[in-house]
């Protein structure tokens, strides 16, 4: 794996090392030992997928509060998505596509928020969490403080409550 670290401090790009054959190819996704040299969490704890059905569905911005503050680590494993890291404190935000062609996972630190806007039909992203859910220390913070791509995004009631800019 190669890890490239992006203009938010703490958060990774991933890049699995691929091993082609005619049948395809295989590349490890994880590996403890190379996370802690990287300084990264991987005591994951939960793992989550979500399908999206529609192109241009969008699920952020969201993270949870300290001590339940978690990192993740984000992959595409069906269509594509924008995944996108914010810094809740600058407001920076930093967004990579992933998708099941590129193999990319992308690196949350804990305390960062994370979401994602869907480039095609039928996507789905699979999370490793490093802390379990905790309802009462969940934070959703406005979606509206980053460029998407694809305007009017497709969001839940409870996401479309936050924005910075009505």
């Amino acid at each position: 794996m190669r890890f490239a670290e992006l203009p938010l401090r703490g958060a990774f790009v991933i890049t699995p090392e691929r091993h082609v054959d005619p049948r395809g190819h295989f590349a490890r996704t994880f590996c403890r030992d190379e996370f802690a040299v990287h300084g990264l969490a991987g005591d994951f704890v939960q793992c989550s997928t979500s399908f999206n059905a529609k192109r241009g569905t969008l699920r952020g911005m969201h993270m949870q509060r300290a001590p339940y503050a978690e990192a993740k680590l984000v992959r595409c494993t069906r269509g594509s998505a924008l995944d996108v890291v914010l810094d809740p404190v600058s407001g920076r935000w930093h967004g990579v596509e992933l998708s099941v062609t590129n193999g990319l996972a992308v690196y949350v630190p804990a305390g960062f928020a994370h979401g994602f806007q869907t480039l095609e039909d039928e996507t789905e992203l699979f999370y490793q969490m490093t802390e379990r859910y905790h309802p009462e220390a969940a934070v959703i913070i406005p979606w509206d403080f980053v460029d998407w791509p694809i305007r009017p995004p497709i969001v839940s009631q409870q996401d479309a409550s936050h924005v910075a800019h009505a």
